[in-house]
Formats: structure tokens, sequence, C-alpha cells
């Protein structure tokens, strides 16, 4: 369904598109329109059906743009990271089907693969243990 935004934003463009070229037609006709009636100061106004043309195609864009944005995603990493961990990759599917480009995987495979930490006082006791066993 994502040519419907696309549709809806094209045809808004277009009206816009449209709007622009009738307002400068008016002014053009205005401005000769005032030369040949010799006529100082005489200023007409832009027609209703084009302002209202202009709204309507400044909507219809700004609609089609919303609506054809991906999936904001959470401001909060962990929430972000929590969601790939639960859900993997068929969370992030687009409308079409297609895992998103920016998907990495796991962001915790790092800190879930990477060595614990050093027990010294463990270490140390292993050796004084192996230095009694081997010098008896």
């Amino acid at each position: 369904m994502a040519w419907i935004p696309r549709f809806i934003t094209f045809t808004g463009l277009v009206l816009l598109a449209h709007a622009g070229y009738s307002a400068q037609e008016h002014a053009a006709l205005a401005s000769t329109t005032a030369q040949h009636s010799n006529q100082a100061g005489t200023s007409t106004s832009l027609p209703i059906d084009i302002s209202i043309e202009t709204i309507v195609a400044t909507m219809a864009v700004c609609i089609g743009l919303v609506l054809n944005t991906p999936n904001l995603r959470p401001i909060q990493w962990n929430v972000w990271a929590g969601k790939i961990e639960r859900e993997g990759a068929e969370g992030f599917r687009d409308s079409s089907g297609a895992v998103e480009k920016d998907y990495r995987g796991n962001p915790f495979s790092t800190l879930e693969s990477r060595p614990g930490f050093v027990d010294i006082r463990k270490q140390r006791r292993e050796f004084a243990e192996w230095a009694k066993s081997e010098s008896t």
C-alpha cells in the first residue's frame, strides 16, 4: 500500500504547481489590465479559488509525506535493543516484507561473547594451592 501515499503526494505537487502557474498568470493579467486602464494604485487580490487550491495542495503534500514515512524507532537505546532481542529480524520488516537495511542483529552479542571479569583472589588461592602441592 505504499503507492497510495505516493499518489497523494504526487497529486498534491501537481495541484501546487497548477496553483503557482495560475497565480503567476493572474499577476501577469492584472499588471497588463492595470497598464491599459491607466489607473494608478489599483491592486487586484488573488482569486479565492487559487488560494484554496494552494492550501489544499499543500495539505495533500504534507499528508502524503507523513503517510509515506517509515515507523519511528524508540529514542531509548535499551528499548530498541530489547525489541531486537524479543522479535529479531521479524520486528524490522518494512511494508514490502524486506528486512530494513540498517538492521544489525543483536546489539548485546558483543557484550555476551566477551570474556568475564578476572577474579584475582580466586587466581591467588589457586596459585597458592598449586604452589603448596608442588612443594610437598
